[in-house]
C-alpha cells in the first residue's frame, strides 16, 4: 500500500476507543442542542453519532468497511446537511 500502510500497525481496540469518544462527544452535543430547542443541529449531531456506531460495527467484525465506511458517510453527509439548515435558519432569523 503506497500511502498509509501504517495504520494496519495500529491495534483495533485504538480505534474503538476513538470511534467510542467521537460518538459520546456527537450524543452529547446532540443532546444539548435538543436541549436548547435547536433541532436541526440535534439532528445532525446524532446522526453523526450514528455514523460512529457504523464505523465500530466494522472494529467488532460485524460488518465490512466498506457497507460500514458508506452508510456512515451517507449518514455524515445528512447530518451535515442538517446542520447546513439549521445555519441558514439562525442567519436569516437575524438579517430580519
Amino acid at each position: 500500500m503506497p500511502i498509509g500502510g501504517f495504520v494496519n500497525a495500529v491495534p483495533m481496540p485504538v480505534f474503538l476507543l476513538i470511534h467510542a469518544v467521537a460518538f459520546i462527544i456527537g450524543a452529547t452535543f446532540a443532546r444539548k442542542a435538543f436541549a436548547a430547542g435547536k433541532v436541526e443541529f440535534g439532528w445532525g449531531f446524532t446522526l453523526y453519532a450514528i455514523a460512529e456506531l457504523c464505523y465500530i460495527t466494522y472494529h467488532l467484525d460485524w460488518t465490512v468497511i466498506l457497507f460500514a465506511h458508506t452508510l456512515a458517510e451517507v449518514l455524515d453527509l445528512v447530518g451535515f446537511i442538517c446542520v447546513f439548515v439549521g445555519m441558514t435558519k439562525r442567519a436569516g432569523a437575524g438579517a430580519r
